[in-house]
């Protein structure tokens, strides 16, 4: 069986970071692609855990504000205008 080959584009700040942490483990990039490539194979799936960061506190509590005035029935101003002033606009 021959070899094939594969060219990935990347950024080059991705491809340095991902470089710094394969060789934090020891391995080079290639390494780690034909190791991500054979376990895609032997497990019949894609081995990625894809999911939305968490939401730092500020983003909870601006959620939780947007939640209270959903369920308030109560919009946080009057008018457009007064959102506008709020804001600086």
């Amino acid at each position: 069986m021959t070899d094939g080959s594969v060219t990935v584009r990347v950024d080059k700040e991705t491809k340095s970071e991902a470089a710094k942490i394969a060789e934090d483990f020891g391995f080079d990039l290639s390494s780690v692609t034909r190791a991500f490539w054979k376990q895609m194979v032997r497990e019949r799936r894609i081995p990625l855990t894809l999911s939305y960061p968490e939401p730092n506190e500020e983003s909870k509590a601006s959620i939780a504000e947007a939640e209270a005035i959903i369920d308030g029935g109560k919009a946080r101003f009057d008018s457009a205008d007064e959102m506008f002033a709020s804001l600086g606009i």
